[in-house]
């Protein structure tokens, strides 16, 4: 993905009408989320089907970083991995390693999405899933002290500044607390200097603007559901306003 300042959100629910809608908004990417969301491999399959039907590049933050997690999500054809708890140079290492053909140890079978069901040669089919982007969430307080060796890992793409777990890595609830702001610009300028993307999620994209004077080039905003929450409360208190009636806390 290019550099230049993108918008995404993450995708908590499974199901394929929210990719197209996302799409139809604009959106530059999506972030399905087997992480917190209820994605198994079969319904993120059927997410994968819509981003490519819809043109909305879809990443796959997995649960976690076993090689058989990174296969199944690189298996079923997502533009990227977002990789959660990523907190040294090693453990970056060897998620490169997983994810890779060439100098790693993916298990290779072309017959996937990302294979084209096997219509690719071998060497074709290799370049095709190298493509796939790495990015490393940055969300513990040893992330941060290691994140420019993490930023320096060929192969990473980028580092996903995850402020949430971040703060409570550091006995804090306060994202804005000024050492989550420290760790944050820390993060964003290591990815930054090492050439590599700087992803912050926000809760709004008036959010944003602080990040992206620190250099984050990637606003991953809110959530599907938090839209369609958000939405359904202006709705209620506009017609609530109508009723003269208190809206909804």
């Amino acid at each position: 993905m290019a550099a230049e300042l993108v918008t995404g959100t993450f995708i908590k629910t499974p199901a394929p009408h929210v990719v197209e809608l996302l799409a139809l908004a604009g959106m530059d990417f999506g972030i399905v989320d087997a992480e917190h969301g209820p994605f198994d491999r079969t319904n993120a399959d059927t997410m994968m089907i819509a981003g490519r039907a819809a043109g909305l590049p879809l990443y796959v933050r997995t649960p976690d970083d076993a090689a058989a997690t990174l296969l199944w999500a690189l298996d079923i054809g997502a533009a990227g991995l977002v990789v959660p708890h990523v907190d040294t140079e090693t453990q970056a290492r060897k998620v490169v390693q997983r994810a890779r053909f060439d100098g790693g140890e993916r298990g290779f079978s072309n017959s996937a999405r990302w294979g084209r069901y096997g219509t690719t040669g071998i060497a074709e089919a290799i370049g095709i899933g190298d493509e796939c982007e790495i990015l490393a969430q940055i969300e513990s307080a040893e992330a941060v002290a290691n994140v420019e060796a993490i930023a320096a890992v060929e192969g990473i793409a980028a580092l996903v500044i995850g402020r949430a777990d971040l703060a409570l890595s550091m006995g804090l609830t306060d994202l804005d607390h000024p050492d989550v702001l420290d760790g944050t610009r820390r993060s964003i300028a290591a990815a930054r200097s090492a050439g590599k993307d700087a992803v912050v999620v926000v809760g709004a994209a008036r959010g944003a603007r602080d990040f992206v004077e620190m250099g984050a080039n990637r606003i991953v905003v809110a959530s599907d559901q938090a839209f369609v929450r958000t939405a359904a409360k202006q709705a209620v208190a506009g017609v609530a306003e109508l009723a003269g009636k208190e809206p909804v806390k």
